[in-house]
């Protein structure tokens, strides 16, 4: 069980970076971007391919990044200079992205098992170091010692990280060109009366969105030990669950607050998901429909409860009417008989 929980736990602040990629196209810029299945696959082929060519983990990861940044400004260009609808736009770009990515991988499938990545750097700098072996004792200690995990470091690593591109975000969502990305997808006409270029901003947005997504898929790519054409079908809707759970359980007063509540989400999603199918009569082909019904439940649990304090909240001011009702009569009823008691 502690197993299965730790490597959800891990996975989820891995993918916890492409929900805030997609918290940014879908809530910041209110715009249904598509091209996060295929951008990233994109991220996860280029470091794929770099590293068994030869190329430093390290570099193939950044160099993913920047791709993700160009597939997301062509998704931006084709909205607002090609004048095709937002959605339409996405897909398109998803779909070239396909083949695009097929080009860049040369095949279907390209495996990272026998290569040096990011992470088996980082394991063997915590195996020598011997934080390792510290925390696996402690696990012994407590009597978990039957599950101890193969390595603390890419945990580590990876909440350092994503609490940096947290940090990051936040802080330029509050520059003035963040203000501006905010405000366009609030209100395009209003700070296009301001005369800035919703356009380009627009095209920022979606390149900022992108490159996060497939910096999270070269990350995805390396810790699963494989890239694969296909290892991006369904990330949107993944990513739409991290930020609708995270919202609904965390809050939104604030975009500090908002960016910690998708990291939370992210992760409450995949140890849900990893429980889920430890049920006997789920299978791993089941995690879509997992997914869906995870979606499902985010999306209705909270307008039902709305909806029931809503009924309580109109019961209680009807009852106080009656009561007030029920008050005024009998006050009427108390005068009436004084006033015949008078006469």
């Amino acid at each position: 069980m502690f197993t299965a929980i730790f490597g959800s736990f891990e996975a989820g602040i891995i993918y916890a970076i492409m929900a805030l990629g997609v918290y940014l196209s879908f809530r910041i810029l209110d715009f249904p971007d598509l091209t996060v299945d295929g951008s990233f696959v994109t991220g996860g082929a280029i470091a794929a391919i770099m590293i068994t060519n030869g190329a430093n983990p390290f570099l193939a990861t950044v160099m993913a990044l920047l791709a993700g940044f160009i597939a997301g400004c062509m998704t931006g260009i084709l909205h607002t200079f090609g004048k095709i609808n937002n959605l339409l736009s996405g897909i398109l770009m998803m779909i070239a992205l396909y083949s695009i990515n097929l080009r860049i991988m040369g095949r279907s499938n390209i495996p990272l098992l026998n290569t040096e990545t990011s992470f088996t750097k980082i394991g063997n700098l915590f195996e020598s170091s011997g934080i390792d072996s510290f925390f696996n004792n402690l696990l012994v200690m407590v009597g978990l010692g039957d599950s101890l995990p193969e390595t603390w470091g890419i945990l580590f690593f990876m909440l350092i990280v994503t609490l940096l591109i947290k940090f990051l975000t936040d802080w330029f969502l509050q520059t003035e060109i963040g203000l501006a990305i905010r405000a366009t997808g609030d209100n395009k006409r209003m700070i296009r009366s301001f005369s800035a270029n919703t356009n380009l901003l627009t095209v920022i947005g979606l390149g900022l969105s992108n490159a996060l997504v497939a910096f999270s898929g070269a990350l995805i790519a390396q810790q699963g030990g494989f890239a694969d054409v296909g290892m991006g079908i369904g990330m949107i809707i993944i990513g739409l669950a991290s930020v609708i759970i995270g919202e609904a359980l965390f809050g939104t007063k604030t975009i500090a607050r908002t960016t910690l509540a998708v990291i939370g989400g992210a992760i409450i999603y995949r140890i849900v998901v990893s429980l889920a199918l430890r049920f006997d009569f789920l299978e791993p082909g089941d995690m879509k429909l997992i997914t869906a019904i995870i979606v499902i439940l985010a999306l209705t649990t909270p307008k039902m409860i709305e909806r029931s304090k809503e009924k309580k909240r109109k019961a209680r001011r009807k009852a106080e009417q009656l009561h007030f009702l029920q008050a005024s009569v009998e006050r009427k009823g108390e005068n009436h008989a004084a006033v015949k008691s008078d006469s």
